[in-house]
């Protein structure tokens, strides 16, 4: 199953995965052109390399420990704890554990889909 643009609900059991080489899968669990969001999940070492983007992202650990660097700021995150990237900030991920990370984009990342 994929989930289409504006979809009410879906089952993310439902929802594949999608392998991004390293360590790292993600699936969309929902989206519309303004908002989307999306689950990635990570292996132990596994690295979200350095990037940026014009979206917002609004993101939180709902598993493992994750050293974060967003412009230049490390922080070493874990289960509950949030961060936020303003548009085009360079940022990436660690994983000192496996772990998943939730994340939300405005507008959505068409790149994605």
């Amino acid at each position: 199953m994929t989930v289409e643009s504006g979809q009410a609900f879906a089952h993310a059991g439902d929802i594949p995965w999608q392998d991004l080489g390293g360590g790292v899968r993600r699936r969309i669990l929902c989206w519309d052109d303004a908002l989307m969001m999306v689950e990635v999940a990570f292996e132990a070492g596994a690295v979200g390399a350095l990037h940026s983007h014009p979206h917002r992202q609004a993101s939180l650990v709902r598993s493992g420990r994750f050293r974060l660097v967003i412009d230049g700021a490390t922080r070493d995150l874990g289960p509950g704890d949030v961060y936020f990237v303003r548009p085009d900030l360079p940022h990436e991920a660690l994983a000192l554990e496996a772990g998943v990370l939730l994340d939300v984009f405005t507008p959505a990342r068409q790149d994605f889909l």
